[in-house]
């Protein structure tokens, strides 16, 4: 008579990255890793980077050419010089549209994917509808401040239980970014209103200023992306409670 060996307990799972749908008080909400999406936003946001440096190239480019011309230089080689930057700049802002808008899209996603896991992991924490987790960047007056609310209330709802948040990073991104904002909106629109070498060569430096700003808060969204990405992650493994019915104070 033979005996079969006792068994083995089977060993322990790994937490899983997904969990059933539930109600929250916005809506469906359910765990979806933003990982991917977190990766493929950052390595857009360096195109866009790369994409400013050559900005950078031709703004440099069109402030000498401009400088030359204000200083009363209209020989052929400046004439050539002239030509030249203006090609490089409508190059520039043609590789900029693209690539902004392209990281616009796959942010948008990746931004709307952590705020549905953020509701996974606290219902209760978000004073902004979902839907502001999109239109809250397009809508003119509240885009100044709503997406900074839903990027905090996000930030709160996915730091790790036992873990202090802090808000130092976020603030500074998006202070940049406003700061982005203005200084683009106005330094273009100087430049489409300007008819002198003068003019232009006033204008570019202050486009040429946007970008140095637009690439600072585009490094400061990678560092975001990043680590709301690893924040989620880490979340997500230690197996958050889903709190349905009582809320959780941040």
């Amino acid at each position: 008579m033979t005996m079969s060996p006792p068994s083995q307990p089977s060993p322990p799972s790994p937490p899983s990255q997904s969990a059933p749908p539930f109600t929250s008080p916005h809506g469906t909400a359910w765990l979806r890793s933003p990982v991917g999406l977190g990766k493929a936003t950052a390595v857009l946001l360096g195109v866009v980077i790369a994409a400013d440096l050559f900005g950078i190239w031709a703004d440099i480019t069109m402030y000498d050419v401009t400088g030359a011309l204000a200083d009363g230089d209209i020989g052929e080689g400046v004439q050539r010089r002239a030509d030249r930057a203006d090609s490089l700049y409508s190059a520039a802002g043609y590789a900029q549209t693209i690539t902004l808008v392209a990281a616009v899209v796959v942010y948008l996603i990746w931004f709307l994917r952590v705020r549905v896991n953020a509701e996974v992991f606290n219902p209760f924490g978000h004073s902004k509808a979902r839907g502001w987790a999109g239109w809250g960047w397009f809508v003119p007056v509240v885009n100044l401040w709503f997406p900074r609310r839903v990027m905090l209330d996000i930030w709160d709802a996915s730091t790790p239980t036992g873990t202090r948040g802090s808000h130092g990073l976020v603030n500074a991104w998006w202070t940049l970014w406003i700061v982005g904002l203005i200084a683009n909106r106005a330094g273009f629109t100087e430049y489409r209103k300007a008819e002198t070498a003068l003019e232009l060569h006033d204008a570019t430096s202050k486009v040429m200023f946007a970008d140095v700003v637009d690439i600072a808060a585009a490094v400061l969204a990678i560092l975001v992306v990043l680590r709301l990405t690893r924040m989620q992650n880490e979340t997500a493994l230690r197996g958050p409670a889903l709190m349905t019915s009582t809320p959780r104070h941040t």
